[in-house]
């Protein structure tokens, strides 16, 4: 993205924060008003009900009010309640931000009436000297001074927003369980599905590969069993050949379907021999301070292994760059390469994400035409 563009987009994203502020600015005004009058009426039985009932509907407003214009989602299951609790915490916030809103505008008045008077000739300082331009100084150092604090409050009313609204209106026990459970549903169907995708995969590779070199390994040594003297022997040596070829197909499938080195070694035992296999030359950065779990291993190996194997296949790449270190609470495997760029999800890359998804994670692909290309995952690690 350009200078320009990027700079259209923060003064757009400034321009919508600041008009949602304002428009908070005003409302909490209505929203004062109505805690008041609200919490008076709830002494009545009566009352309650359609109290309640108006709180939601002003918590509404300013719920969408603050997902538009500060890009932060919140649930609507809230009770009544919960919503007059939150009309009450943010009609001072907003209140707070009404007052700094009136003094940024009143600085900007006294600014304009400060180089009015300059102008004309008289001293900003309010003395009978006439005006100098080392007077402008002082009152501006205090101007942006003041400028300054205005808008780092203004920023922390808006953050101060987001946190009332996510604590008061964000979803609730029964959302989080309804969500949870729906990701659960998803995860599981994507898992069945890549189960049957690495079944199809490795029967194929099965048939393409080691059973044909089977076939032929049978062929020749029919032919030899057939033949006399020099012929023969050179039918034994083929078929010698055919069976250390089919040993090593054979080899491959059942590293392919699970490498034994995890469980000797672990995960870095078998990046390693994952880096000497590749055709393409493969840098190796792991920086685990421990070995993670052996569930979380597996994941990690089979990302990086298909990873791999879709540059050397498609990407034309020079050098693949493998990184596996800790991020907080989760570990990062970070796939790059020098190649031609392009991937998109789909085929092997869309069997790592529902692998990944299931494991709880989160998965990337980051591929410009013409350029690197980098796959991450990033996996929880209790």
């Amino acid at each position: 993205m350009s200078e320009s563009a990027t700079f259209r987009t923060r003064l757009r994203t400034l321009a919508r924060t600041t008009l949602g502020l304002v428009l908070g600015a005003l409302t909490a005004w209505v929203e004062f008003a109505y805690v008041v009058v609200g919490g008076l009426a709830l002494a009545l039985p009566v009352a309650r009900e359609p109290v309640f009932g108006g709180a939601r509907w002003l918590s509404e407003w300013e719920r969408r009010r603050i997902e538009r214009f500060f890009h932060t989602e919140n649930a609507t299951d809230y009770t009544g309640r919960r919503a007059l609790s939150y009309l009450a915490v943010r009609c001072v916030l907003g209140m707070l931000s009404a007052g700094i809103i009136l003094l940024i505008l009143y600085g900007a008045v006294s600014g304009v009436i400060v180089l009015v008077q300059y102008s004309h000739g008289k001293s900003p300082l309010g003395t009978a000297v006439p005006a100098r331009w080392y007077d402008l100084l002082p009152v501006g150092a205090l101007g942006i001074l003041l400028l300054f604090v205005a808008l780092q409050g203004l920023a922390g009313t808006v953050s101060l927003d987001r946190k009332f609204a996510r604590r008061f209106l964000g979803p609730s026990s029964q959302e989080m369980l309804r969500r949870r459970v729906s990701e659960l549903s998803v995860s599981r169907a994507e898992v069945v599905e890549a189960v049957n995708g690495e079944r199809r995969r490795i029967e194929r590779d099965l048939h393409d590969g080691v059973q044909q070199r089977l076939v032929a390994l049978g062929m020749l040594l029919g032919r030899a069993r057939r033949a006399t003297g020099v012929h023969a022997a050179e039918l034994l040596r083929q078929a010698h050949e055919e069976s250390q070829e089919a040993l090593r197909d054979l080899r491959e499938v059942t590293w392919r379907v699970y490498p034994i080195a995890l469980d000797e070694g672990g995960l870095h035992t078998a990046l390693e021999a994952l880096a000497e296999r590749s055709a393409v030359p493969v840098r190796l950065r792991y920086t685990l301070p421990e070995r993670p779990p052996a569930a979380l291993e597996t994941v990690a190996y089979f990302v990086a292994s298909e990873a791999v194997t879709n540059t050397v296949k498609h990407a034309a790449a020079g050098r693949i760059e493998l990184d596996v270190r800790r991020e907080g609470g989760s570990v990062l495997i970070e796939i790059s390469d020098d190649g031609i760029g392009g991937a998109r999800p789909g085929g092997g890359l869309s069997g790592l994400a529902r692998r990944v998804a299931a494991a709880d994670g989160k998965f990337t692909v980051d591929s410009p035409d013409g350029g690197p290309t980098v796959v991450r995952a990033v996996l929880p690690c209790g």
